[in-house]
């Protein structure tokens, strides 16, 4: 769910007062890790990449966003994550002072949002054991699975795919080669059906789940 879609009248009425629409195209950073943290955002559209610096110097997605997730931190001084678009994005974006005084006057839209926050923070947190998966069929299997289940695929789980073959390839630290030869090869196996550029159709959850591990 929204952030918006929660809210009452006077709720949504203070919010939109305050708020701006924002397209980022893929690629483009809606925060660095380190700047002033000025903004934050409800996720309306597109999939966001969150990555962290690690102590080596090296780069690591830590977590992705989909459309209802709340982007970036409130009462902090300064972004502790690198923030970008892995897909073309709009996103609903507050600047930090006066949403904070919003949700003083406004307690109920404060509950709603901590609950959008701790909702995305889960979210974010299942992507670090994807990621320790050694096995690149592992990764793949564990995305398709989250993308449908973020995307809300429909009961015969057909969605469209958010990302490129190229953006998966960036989420999970692949080589797009890579992604593209274990698609084709579930696909090969009956785990899943190709449509289009990004049409999908899971046909068993159950093999994916033992391969995602």
């Amino acid at each position: 769910m929204a952030l918006c879609d929660g809210l009452g009248g006077a709720e949504l009425a203070a919010f939109h007062d305050i708020g701006r629409r924002r397209r980022l195209s893929a690629g483009q950073a809606f925060g660095w890790s380190g700047d002033p943290a000025s903004h934050c955002a409800n996720l309306v559209s597109g999939v966001l990449k969150v990555s962290r610096v690690e102590a080596d110097g090296g780069v690591q997605i830590v977590g992705l966003l989909y459309p209802g997730d709340f982007v970036g931190a409130l009462f902090a001084e300064r972004c502790t994550d690198t923030i970008a678009a892995l897909s073309d994005a709009d996103l609903c974006v507050y600047p930090c002072l006066p949403l904070e005084a919003l949700l003083a006057r406004h307690p109920a839209a404060g509950r709603l949002l901590l609950r959008r926050t701790m909702a995305t923070l889960a979210e974010v947190r299942r992507w670090m054991p994807m990621l320790a998966r050694a096995r690149a069929e592992a990764r793949v299997a564990a995305l398709l699975l989250d993308m449908a289940r973020r995307g809300e695929a429909e009961r015969d789980a057909t969605f469209r795919l958010p990302l490129s073959r190229g953006a998966m390839a960036e989420a999970l630290g692949l080589a797009v080669e890579t992604v593209s030869r274990h698609m084709t090869a579930f696909q090969q196996d009956g785990l899943i059906a190709l449509s289009g550029l990004r049409g999908v159709r899971l046909l068993d959850r159950a093999r994916l789940a033992g391969i995602a591990g």
